[in-house]
């Protein structure tokens, strides 16, 4: 009975081995996940595998004769004035009075500004002053002695005369005594002294009445005419000088700027903002306008000198003008690898103003060619979106073939496209930035 009971006793260890293993359970997981990771990829690459859906254009073949001429390259940059001037005084001084304010119109000569002037009055008083007396002086020289100055001159050489003979007869009457013993030597030696004084004062009488009677020397003539011209030249300076104390516009043109108040110190050199101006208004004819410009040296052999283009503003848009390049600059900006271009305004107006933002639409010079060469070559006009990197993509059985092109002026209706394209090609507008050559693509519908 034992032994039968024992037959019907359940075997708990051998139902522990029946369960499945931790390991197997694992392996069934990963098993799954594989087979799902297996599926997405598989959906994913037929969903990468789609072709790209892409606008198309077709394009068409024109005559270049009809074909606008078009933009050949469009710059920004900014208004200046032509002759921007920066009026400045010649003489230092306090400003006295000043009649303008930025934005005036002035005509040339008109008075700008008036600086204190009483030292430069003192100057002019002094030179007319010395000028009068050196021609004075002058003009004596020129005239000679007066008759009076040669009569006394001749009256004193008479006296002398006199006083010579009185002195000879005197001499020779002491010499006679002296034979006869009746005077002393030393009288005679007086009277000898006496006697040749006498003599030289006559000489000199004389030679000063021949004097009087030439008048001065040409050589003190010349030297007193070159003080008189040395004077005058000094009292014209001091003249400039008041006269410079009235500042006048240069040209006709409207302020720009106002750099100084009344009170305040002019200097004929630039100090600084605190000190002395150097400058006290500065004006230019906004009538003469010109749009300067920075041009990239890669297209610069798109412009020449006196090609036109159409300038627009920002603050204007809507309102277009004439202009054509002026001025070229003879070398290169080495740092930006630009080179600086002038366009002048052909007809400004109030609206336009010096430091404005400005845009210059160059038009292309092309020309038809003349019939003796036969039919003009036909060009295609491409939208500007479809150009990437100088070529196209071109849909072609399904796939996105890459065209390099040669491309010509801008114009309302794209882009001239003179070399890559015959026409009927249907191309690619926005093409993705991933787009490669050979690519598989759908137009859109």
């Amino acid at each position: 009975m034992d032994s039968e009971l024992k037959n019907l006793r359940i075997d708990r260890s051998k139902r522990r081995s029946a369960e499945p293993s931790r390991w197997a359970t694992r392996w069934v997981v990963i098993g799954v996940l594989i087979l799902l990771l297996l599926g997405g990829w598989r959906f994913a690459s037929d969903k990468l595998n789609q072709p790209a859906e892409v606008e198309v254009v077709r394009v068409k073949s024109i005559s270049a004769a009809s074909a606008p001429a078009g933009v050949v390259l469009n710059a920004t940059g900014y208004i200046v004035a032509a002759h921007k001037i920066e009026v400045a005084a010649k003489v230092i001084g306090k400003v006295k009075w000043i009649g303008v304010d930025k934005g005036s119109h002035v005509h040339e000569g008109d008075v700008l500004v008036r600086l204190e002037d009483d030292e430069y009055q003192a100057y002019v008083l002094q030179g007319k002053g010395q000028l009068a007396s050196l021609q004075a002086k002058l003009d004596q020289a020129l005239h000679g002695s007066r008759p009076e100055e040669i009569a006394q001159a001749m009256a004193n050489v008479k006296t002398a005369q006199s006083d010579l003979d009185n002195a000879k007869i005197t001499l020779d009457r002491n010499n006679q005594l002296l034979k006869e013993k009746v005077i002393a030597v030393q009288v005679v030696d007086d009277a000898r002294a006496k006697y040749d004084n006498a003599v030289y004062r006559v000489s000199s009488l004389q030679k000063t009445y021949e004097l009087v009677k030439l008048g001065p020397r040409q050589e003190e003539i010349d030297s007193l005419r070159g003080q008189v011209e040395q004077a005058r030249g000094a009292l014209n300076y001091a003249e400039t000088n008041l006269a410079n104390t009235i500042i006048r516009a240069p040209v006709t043109g409207t302020i720009l700027e106002r750099a100084v108040e009344k009170g305040e110190f002019v200097t004929t050199s630039f100090v600084g903002d605190r000190g002395a101006k150097g400058y006290v208004v500065s004006l230019a004819d906004l009538n003469d306008l010109e749009v300067e410009l920075d041009i990239a040296q890669n297209d610069f052999a798109k412009l020449h000198s006196m090609q036109h283009g159409t300038v627009t503003t920002d603050a204007f848009p809507d309102r277009k003008y004439d202009g054509f390049i002026k001025e070229i600059s003879p070398e290169a900006n080495r740092q930006k690898a630009t080179v600086q271009v002038k366009v002048k305004v052909t007809k400004p107006d109030e609206y336009l103003r010096p430091e404005m933002n400005a845009s210059v639409a160059f038009a292309s010079d092309d020309k038809p060619a003349p019939a003796s060469e036969g039919p003009a070559k036909p060009v295609v006009i491409v939208p500007a979106s479809a150009l990437k990197d100088g070529s196209v993509f071109v849909l072609l059985e399904g796939k996105a073939v890459r065209r390099s092109v040669k491309t010509g002026a801008t114009s309302p209706q794209g882009i001239r496209v003179e070399q890559g394209l015959v026409g009927g090609e249907d191309v690619i507008v926005n093409p993705p930035a991933t787009l490669k050559d050979g690519d598989k693509v759908r137009q859109k519908a």
